[in-house]
């Protein structure tokens, strides 16, 4: 009887102990992403190649790239504190150590895509890149950003910055070259990021966009904030459409049809993530949702005919 009920208490102590792990990691889970996110950011993805030395490292809403090369690796994004593992796990798995980030950069300065910035740099020493108009945004946690800085869900780790990047700076390491383009207007140092990589074939071009995206709230006509929100939109698209492109990638999977191109990939004779036509359609269907918005908002602020004669 006495063993009897000894193993039965040793059952009852690991079933308790599970459970309170449980509670546990979904108590620091909770904690850790904020509730506006969206069910894929925190879906793990399975990391492949691109092409050359460039790799996905992401989740499948999340998007994060791994540029490696002899002497050490470029990380472009970091997104939540939640996806760190994640991002460390999917690098493992292809055989590349999570310690061996050198650089890190970002699209830009919301936290589901730097959030996780002060963290990686802590475990990795890793020399932190960030655009001059996102920079008091990252150092300061997110407490200066023009929207969502009042937002307790949208702050994060204030992490410092080691290099201010401005438009054109290349960022290189190991033979392999980065370029920032300043595409403004989601953030104020939004930024896309240009990349050539060697596919077996040739040299192609990589494009890596930021965001083009009118969050909703953004006020693009008259905003005391952020006044040149409307010309740095428009800046954003001139470049966007100015840039040589064959591998279309982005900040999240959604802009580029991520699971769809990686399922294409397992079976077609020819990489689906080429996709200049994708990126041409993707620019031209954000450039006129913004013009959409900023036409409806300047009707807002702009007084009918009617209205004037009503005045008078």
């Amino acid at each position: 009887m006495i063993v009897i009920y000894q193993t039965m208490t040793r059952h009852i102590y690991a079933i308790l102990s599970i459970a309170l792990l449980l509670f546990v990691t979904i108590i620091v889970a909770a904690r850790r992403a904020p509730t506006y996110v969206q069910n894929d950011w925190l879906e793990p993805f399975p990391a492949f190649r691109i092409a050359g030395n460039l790799y996905y490292v992401g989740s499948k809403g999340l998007a994060a790239y791994l540029v490696t090369t002899p002497e050490g690796h470029i990380l472009i994004n970091s997104n939540m504190e939640a996806n760190v593992p994640m991002i460390r796990a999917s690098m493992e798995s292809l055989g590349f150590k999570f310690n061996d980030i050198k650089i890190l950069l970002i699209s830009h300065a919301h936290s589901d895509h730097c959030g996780g910035s002060a963290t990686i740099k802590r475990l990795t020493g890793a020399k932190y890149m960030v655009m001059e108009g996102d920079v008091d945004v990252v150092e300061s946690g997110g407490k200066t950003d023009f929207h969502y800085g009042n937002d307790p869900e949208a702050v994060f780790a204030p992490t410092k910055v080691d290099r201010v990047l401005r438009d054109g700076d290349d960022v290189k390491l190991g033979g392999a070259t980065l370029t920032a383009r300043l595409t403004p207007g989601h953030t104020k140092g939004c930024t896309t990021w240009t990349m050539k990589v060697d596919d077996g074939s040739k040299q192609r071009d990589v494009v890596i966009v930021g965001s083009p995206n009118v969050n909703p709230g953004y006020n693009l006509v008259g905003g005391a904030v952020y006044p040149r929100m409307a010309e740095d939109f428009e800046k954003t698209f001139r470049v966007l459409k100015s840039l040589p492109v064959d591998y279309f990638l982005g900040a999240h999977g959604s802009y580029f049809d991520l699971e769809g191109k990686f399922a294409q990939s397992k079976s077609a004779a020819a990489t689906p993530f080429i996709d200049p036509a994708g990126y041409k359609s993707y620019v031209a269907d954000r450039e006129e949702g913004f013009l959409k918005e900023l036409k409806k908002q300047k009707s807002a602020v702009t007084p009918s005919a009617a209205q004037i004669d009503e005045i008078r």
